[in-house]
Parts: C-alpha cells; sequence; structure tokens
C-alpha cells in the first residue's frame, strides 16, 4: 500500500507579499487590485507585483469579491454575434477585463439585428456596470434608477444617461469616403443606407451630404436596406433600375451592403470600378473576399472594446474616462475608379 503523497509547501499569503515586498498588507491589496494611483507610488507598486509573481501568489478573488460587494463582471450588449465587428468588440474588451480579474458576459440580441432586449432583470443584481452598443431605449430607461454604471459604444454624444461614452469618428469616415470619390470625379451618387435606426448611420448620412454638398453639380439619392446582402442587392437594383442617369458611385454604410450593390451591378452588366464605383464601411474581412476588394473605411473595433472596459474601469475607480474619439482610416482598393470621361459624365 503506498504512502500518501506528502502535502506540497502552503499557499502564499498577501501577508507573505507585503512583508516581501516591505509594505503594509493594506498596500499589497491596493496594488493586486489596481486601486494604488494616487495612493501608492509607482516604484512601491512595481515592487509588491515583483513580490507577489516571485512567491507565485494568487489573490483570493471570490473571497474579496464577497467583501467589496462585487461580481466583477460586465456584461457587453451587441446588435449581433453574425457581425465580425461586434466579435472584435469583444476580444478588445475581454482582454482588458481579463488583465484586471473581470469576466465580460455577452448579450446578443435575440432577433440577431437591431438593438437588444431588456437584459437587466435577470442579470442586474450580478453585475458590476454595462458596455452596450446600439442599446434600446426601453433597456437604457430600465437601467435608470439601478446602481450599474453604464459605457455606451458608438452613440449620440447629446444623449443623457451613460456614465462614459466610447465613439468612433464616423462623420469623418464618410467625409473621407466622399473626398476619395469626388476627387475621382464622382458626382451622382447612390446612398445604399441601413435601415437600423441608429445614431452611427444617421451620422454617416448627414456627414456624406453635408460633405457632398460642398462640391456645386452633386447628386445624391439615398435607399435603405436591411443589413445582409440580398437585401442590399435588392435596394440597389430597384435604385439602378429607376429611369434617369445612374449614378456612378454607389456609396454602403457598411462592407455587407456593399457586397449586395456589387452583385446588382452584375446583374445590370456594370463593371465595378470601370462603369460604378462601389466603397463599404467597417474593413471587415468580406472587404478583401470579395472581387474587386473594397474600398472602405477601417474601424478599430478590438481597440472599441478595449477603451470601453478601460471607460468602465475608469468609472468604477471614480476616475474620468479617456476622452475623444477613435480616429478611423479610409482604405483605397480596387472597387473605386475615375469616372469615365471625367467629372459628370
Amino acid at each position: 500500500m503506498t504512502s500518501p503523497a506528502p502535502p506540497g509547501p502552503p499557499r502564499p499569503t498577501s501577508r507573505d507579499v507585503a512583508r516581501a515586498a516591505g509594505v503594509s498588507q493594506a498596500t499589497v491589496s491596493l496594488v493586486l487590485g489596481d486601486k494604488w494611483r494616487g495612493r501608492v507610488s509607482e516604484s512601491t507598486a512595481g515592487r509588491v507585483r515583483d513580490a507577489a509573481r516571485g512567491l507565485g501568489y494568487r489573490p483570493n478573488l471570490a473571497a474579496r469579491n464577497l467583501r467589496l460587494g462585487r461580481t466583477r463582471t460586465a456584461l457587453l450588449v451587441v446588435p449581433a454575434l453574425t457581425n465580425e465587428f461586434f466579435a472584435q468588440v469583444y476580444t478588445g474588451a475581454a482582454a482588458v477585463a481579463a488583465e484586471h480579474g473581470f469576466g465580460v458576459v455577452l448579450y446578443p440580441s435575440p432577433d440577431g439585428t437591431g438593438p437588444a432586449r431588456d437584459p437587466f432583470p435577470s442579470a442586474r443584481a450580478a453585475l458590476d456596470g454595462v458596455i452596450a452598443s446600439s442599446m434600446a431605449a426601453d433597456a437604457l430607461d430600465a437601467l435608470h434608477g439601478a446602481d450599474v454604471p453604464l459605457v455606451m459604444l458608438d452613440s449620440d454624444p447629446s444623449a443623457p444617461g451613460p456614465a462614459a461614452r466610447v465613439n468612433l469618428d464616423i462623420a469623418d469616415g464618410m467625409r473621407q469616403v466622399a473626398r476619395h470619390l469626388l476627387a475621382l470625379g464622382h458626382r451622382r451618387f447612390l446612398h445604399l443606407a441601413s435601415a437600423v435606426d441608429t445614431w452611427t448611420f444617421a451620422c454617416r448620412a448627414d456627414a456624406l451630404r453635408e460633405e457632398l454638398r460642398r462640391t456645386p453639380g452633386t447628386e445624391v439619392r439615398t435607399v435603405t436596406s436591411a443589413l445582409d446582402v440580398r437585401s442590399g442587392r435588392h435596394a440597389a437594383e430597384e435604385a439602378l433600375g429607376l429611369p434617369g442617369p445612374r449614378p456612378t458611385a454607389i456609396v454602403c454604410d457598411d462592407d455587407i451592403l456593399a457586397a449586395g450593390a456589387c452583385k446588382a451591378a452584375r446583374r445590370f452588366g456594370l463593371r465595378v470600378p470601370d462603369d460604378l464605383s462601389v466603397t463599404g464601411f467597417d474593413d471587415l474581412a468580406l472587404a478583401t473576399a470579395v472581387e474587386p476588394e473594397l474600398t472602405t473605411v477601417r474601424l478599430p473595433a478590438v481597440q472599441v472594446g478595449e477603451r470601453g472596459m478601460a471607460a468602465l474601469l475608469a468609472v468604477l475607480d471614480g476616475r474620468a474616462a479617456e476622452p475623444g474619439s477613435l480616429p478611423v482610416r479610409l482604405v483605397v482598393r480596387g472597387s473605386t475608379a475615375a469616372v469615365p470621361g471625367g467629372p459628370g459624365a
């Protein structure tokens, strides 16, 4: 009969870390709980972290959470899991959360598109905060009066409610698209717009029209579509089939609609970009999967998630979230070209 294995060495405690770093246990708690800024010097914080790593110390998060009354859990509300953009937002948020001992629960819309329904009745008691994109108004109303901080992503900066916001410079992205196409000589435009009623899509439409108005002789017609390739194709086909001069460029609210617009062009015997230029928005993997590859606006989705989680952590810690919108960038590829015959042809 074999003897039981001897017990291993005792698990290191915060007292051991404090002794090794030459500080108090309270200081260890502040540093490892990421609450040290403004209370402990950076060199002392580094010494505590080094001591914890050297001893192999891991804080008992469950016990600490009970003391703090927190679950260290954030809810990320997104319109759809099928959209690559929001998957990347989650990746960024989860990475920052993990660095601070937080978990992120993902809540997509049950319908797969549009705003999510109210998740709070079942989840409010188990959350430290919410990060939300395109949330329904009634979900926001349900949150009012509850002690749950809200960080909004890509939302109307003038609307009241959230503790912090993280926005992309959406308007600048659409201005970059318009300037690119105008420089290529385009003057007749079709705006293939999303039918989803959110600030981000309204911002794209306003920025496009404002920028085109600066150039005399421009025309823009707007048609709306659900956010899928088939709907985008049907909407573009109807617009291209209307009487009168056809547009020379289709500006799409996202890459999915742009893929539908390219399909519509082929059904009319139009070549992209020789006969018709097409632009997208988002720079999803789809943008380089279609042929020709899409000229589109690149949105830093992972950085949106990172900034959103960092903003929530700042709010929970009583600090101001980082200000300013995240920049976006036009990526020019093969789906845009000069108008044959010059401007207004």
